[in-house]
This record gives structure tokens, sequence and C-alpha cells, in this order.
């Protein structure tokens, strides 16, 4: 009987987090739209939302309602189930990445329980975050080939070469710090970046790994179709691109999709090569206040960076100009993986030298 109350508390438990943090991302994902809107603005010397609500922050929720009511339009000439199946598998990958990311440090309650603030801590969490990744352009391709028309089928086999390209440079970058991490686990790669200082150097991987920030952050825009990369959803030549045939929350489904991988993206970037959750002077912090709230601010440190990786997303947007595909494609087969290359084999003479 107490083994079976402890796994019902464990699924209550996880249930409670993932509940949490979906509806934490689809907030963040919908306040992103206002964000990038207010970013636009001010670089273009503008004002933004402002009609809804105070400061236009009721913007995203009237953009949301707007197209929930709207009419609901599928093509006679369109494959029905998967164009359902398009924003809707876009969606589902878009959530589940989340599950093996580290939010926050274990906490331990007053009678002794560990709480830990990751849905599934799994030692291969940064293979199921590729394969996630890898899945999430089906998504895409489904949408682009079921509607059945030309623009949208150009536009997903622009955004699968695209993604089938740049996810080469993106592993062999993580390759490099998988090397010095020696672990795929998403935990212990946090831990190993605890604090910002020891035995004389940085801890965080960023400072060890600056190539392979550079190769993954590059890659990161071409794989979220994010502007200069943003091929997939050319105007000029494309109309709206891959989802164009959608209307209501089928549309809605794809740009929510788009930003909170976007969030995601920024938070996997900050536990990776930012600390996670990790701050300077974070012994000191825990010594003095309790472990509940030492928690908490942990959790409130690894946003912060996900949502200043998000506002650097935001302004690369509104300053750089779009690729042409073959200045994208080059990039990505002549430039970057070359590149990552190079800085895993200087990552595997500079760990040689050091075991010697």
């Amino acid at each position: 009987m107490l083994l079976l109350q402890i796994d019902i508390a464990f699924i209550i438990e996880k249930l409670i987090l993932a509940t949490v943090i979906l509806l934490g991302s689809l907030g963040i994902a919908m306040y992103a739209t206002w964000g990038e809107r207010k970013v636009a603005a001010i670089m273009q010397d503008r004002i933004g939302p402002n009609r809804a609500g105070p400061l236009g922050l009721l913007q995203p929720l009237a953009d949301g309602v707007k197209l929930f009511f709207k009419e609901e339009i599928i093509p006679d000439s369109s494959t029905r189930a998967l164009f359902i199946l398009g924003p809707s598998l876009a969606m589902l990958t878009a959530t589940m990445t989340s599950a093996v990311i580290p939010w926050g440090p274990d906490y331990v309650t007053e009678s002794g329980r560990v709480i830990a603030l990751q849905v599934a801590d799994i030692n291969i969490g940064i293979l199921f975050v590729f394969g996630v990744v890898s899945l999430g352009v089906y998504g895409v391709m489904l949408g682009g080939w079921a509607s059945n028309n030309k623009f949208s089928l150009l536009s997903s086999i622009r955004a699968a070469a695209q993604a089938v390209s740049y996810e080469l440079a993106l592993g062999i970058s993580l390759v490099a710090l998988l090397m010095m991490t020696g672990s795929l686990s998403m935990r212990e790669i946090v831990e190993q970046q605890h604090g910002f200082w020891a035995d004389g150097y940085f801890t965080w991987n960023f400072f060890k790994q600056p190539l392979g920030f550079l190769v993954f952050l590059v890659c990161t825009f071409a794989e979220l179709n994010r502007a200069p990369f943003d091929m997939a959803e050319c105007e000029s030549e494309l109309n709206m691109g891959y989802h164009q045939e959608y209307s209501s929350m089928k549309l809605g489904f794809y740009l929510f999709a788009e930003y909170i991988n976007m969030f995601i993206s920024s938070t996997v970037i900050a536990t990776l090569f930012f600390g996670g959750y990790n701050f300077p002077f974070m012994d000191e912090v825990l010594a003095s206040v309790g472990p509940l709230l030492f928690t908490i601010i942990c959790v409130l440190v690894l946003l912060t960076k996900a949502i200043g990786m998000i506002l650097f997303f935001m302004f690369v947007r509104w300053t750089l100009p779009r690729f042409r595909y073959d200045q994208l494609m080059k990039l990505g087969w002549k430039t970057l993986i070359p590149l990552a290359l190079f800085n895993m084999l200087v990552t595997g003479l500079v760990i040689l030298y050091a075991l010697n």
C-alpha cells in the first residue's frame, strides 16, 4: 500500500509539473507575439500594439479569440486527414521537447521527499531533443503537401531541405560539447556548470565552446525558420508559405508552434551553454535563503536567460535581411559543417592533451 501511495504521488507530481510547463509555454509564446511587435515598433520608431488593454497587453488574447472564431476552411482538393494532422503534429512536437529540460534544482521537502523540476530525467536527453526536433519538420511537410497548393508544397520542400542541411551542423557542434561533458543527460550537463567560476575558469560551456555555441546558434535560427533563414515563409515568392491554405485555429497551431519552438530552443541554449538555472554566488544565496525560495530563484534565472535569447532572436529578425536560398544552403554545407568538424577536432586534441 505504501508503494502504491508513493507511485500515485509521483504521478500526480509529474502531471502537475507537465501541466505547468505546458501552460507556461503557451503563455510565453502568446506574449512573445506581443513582444515581437513591440521590438519591431521600437526598432522602426513606432508605438506598436497600444489599443487592447494597457500598453496593448491584451492584444495576444484578442488575436487568439479572433483566430478561434474565424471560419474553418478545408480546401476540397486537400487530403483532409493529413491536412488536419499537419498543424497537430507541429504543435505536439513543439511541446514535447520541454519534457527533458531541468527547470530548476531538486527541491527537498521537510519530510525528505525529493521533487525534481524535470518531467523526465532520462540519460539521453539531448538525443530526445534531437529526435523530437527532427519530427517537427513532418508537420510542415504534411501541411504543405496535403494543402494541394503548389506554393505550399514548394515552401514545405524548402523547409525540409533547410532543416536536414542545418541539423547536420547542429549535431556535430554538440558532439564537441558532449566530448567535454561525457554525458547526454541534460541534468548532468547543467550540474557540471554549477555556479559561474571554479578551478580558475568559467564553468559555463559558452566560455569552453565559443565556436560550438556560434554554430549551434546559427543552426537554431535555421531550424526555427527565423529571419534571416525564413525561406519557408518567403512572402515575395511563396505568398504565406506552407500554411497558406490554413485558417482559424489550424493556422493558430502553426503560429503558436513557431513561438513555442523559439521559447524551448532558447531554454535549451541557456541549459547547454549558459549554465541553465545556475548563476554566480548561488551557494551563498542558498545559505542565506530557504530551499523553496532558492528553487524559485533558480527557475526565474533560467527563464530570464531564455527570455534574453528570445529578445535576441527578435532583434536579429528586424536587423538582418533574408538570405537567398542558394546563400542559405552554401552557408550550411560549406561553412557551418566544416566549422563544426574543425571545432570537434580541436576539442578532441585539447582533451587528449589534458589527459596526457
